[in-house]
């Protein structure tokens, strides 16, 4: 079962999503309010995949995403951003993150892109 760590400063978004996986056999494996408490779970749970939301109080997607592949560089990672800036995807991708989600998204954008980050 593939294990998820959802960081996203939305309570609503986390309860969205672990709604959205958990039907798709997804198990989530914790949930952190922002960046911070993210990089300590993953340190914890060492999850499969962290969906991880870019704008966020503490410290936000790229930074937190950056320390965690820093020390884990084989770390999976999706990156959620209402942003349409091109050069964010830009960056997530310079620092190793290699898929992204744009906000709002669909139930079924979500389970298809985290069957693409598990192959």
């Amino acid at each position: 079962m593939t294990r998820i760590l959802l960081v996203d400063d939305s309570s609503f978004v986390r309860k969205m999503m672990r709604r959205m996986l958990e039907p798709q056999g997804f198990q989530v494996a914790g949930e952190a309010g922002n960046g911070e408490e993210g990089v300590n779970l993953y340190k914890q749970l060492k999850p499969d995949v962290v969906i991880m939301d870019m704008t966020m109080p503490v410290k936000g997607g790229l930074e937190a995403s950056k320390e965690i592949l820093s020390e884990f560089p084989r770390a999976r990672i999706v990156l959620l951003t209402a942003m349409e800036r091109t050069n964010i995807v830009e960056e997530a991708k310079a620092i190793g993150i290699k898929h992204h989600l744009r906000k709002p998204f669909k139930p079924s954008d979500i389970i298809e892109t985290i069957r693409k980050v598990i192959v």
